[in-house]
């Protein structure tokens, strides 16, 4: 008799939980509008890439395209040279996040499980990169990359990029490998685990979550960023996706809607990398809640 009351009891909570009230109703209304007050401009982008001038300033402004103009994209891509800032766009950010984990695991590695002398020292050292202005070092950098001939290359991009990423890698990465227990080390150490192999096996598969964070948070830093990509690569070759929507304003006269495509071409990677990672940041912001 007990388990068939507990049972009904049960059943009439979920009920109870189920009810809808205004409160209810209320809150879903408010968060309903504020996801398509989110997605407007997301909506606003992909209509605005598919129109002519007209359209754009007046006749449709946020209506979807009487004429769907998909030849925008074509000429984005063949005129405007998408297709290639959108490749060196690519190689940078690849490169630039693959240096930022290695550097930023390794060296947060030997700053919280090695025991050396003036490691806090080099801890306070890597956090003083995030108190630096990423464009306050914009001549200096010309400078040395001109010396050292590195300029117009995807170099004169990769190395400052990893280079101002590293700080938040590392203190990202610090958060998590810090609290990773000490009896782990020991433990693979006497399974016959050298340095190397605690790192490898131990602790960057218990990082998945802090690497996760720090690649996107890498990837948006590198992937939007103008100033750099300006300055220090002037040749056609080596040219980035915001450099090359920059070009495609006329001095004169511009047609808005390859504008629009482009924009949409360099927007959809960021909407793809957060829709299949952001799992991958909230369990890094949790699990780092749970920790501390």
């Amino acid at each position: 008799m007990s388990t068939i009351s507990e049972t009904k009891q049960v059943g009439r909570a979920r009920t109870a939980g189920n009810k809808i009230t205004p409160s209810k109703v209320l809150i879903y209304f408010i968060l309903i509008l504020w996801a398509l007050i989110c997605l407007f401009p997301v909506y606003w982008m992909l209509t605005f890439s598919l129109k002519d001038n007209a359209e754009i300033f007046g006749a449709n402004v946020i209506g979807l395209p009487n004429n769907w103009l998909w030849s925008n994209y074509t000429e984005a891509l063949k005129t405007g040279r998408m297709d290639l800032y959108f490749l060196n766009s690519f190689i940078v950010a690849v490169a630039t996040i693959l240096i930022t984990l290695i550097a930023s695991a390794m060296a947060t590695y030997a700053m919280t499980r090695l025991v050396w002398k003036g490691r806090e020292t080099m801890n306070k050292f890597f956090m003083l990169g995030l108190t630096i202005p990423i464009h306050a070092a914009i001549v200096p950098l010309y400078v040395v990359l001109g010396k050292t001939h590195l300029l117009n290359s995807y170099t004169a991009l990769v190395i400052p990029y990893s280079a101002f990423s590293l700080a938040m890698g590392i203190l990202i990465c610090t958060g998590f490998m810090g609290d990773i227990p000490y009896d782990l080390d020991e433990a693979a150490f006497l399974d016959g685990c050298g340095v190397w192999g605690i790192f490898g096996r131990v602790i960057v598969p218990l990082m998945v979550p802090a690497v996760a964070t720090v690649g996107i948070y890498t990837f948006l830093q590198c992937w939007n960023e103008l100033m750099f990509a300006t300055i220090f690569n002037s040749k056609e070759a080596y040219k980035t996706l915001p450099v090359g929507v920059q070009g495609l304003f006329g001095q004169y006269q511009t047609k808005w809607g390859p504008v629009g495509a482009a924009l949409t071409i360099a927007t959809v990677p960021t909407l793809l990398v957060y829709v299949f990672l952001s799992k991958r940041i909230q369990d890094s912001f949790i699990a780092g809640a749970v920790k501390g």
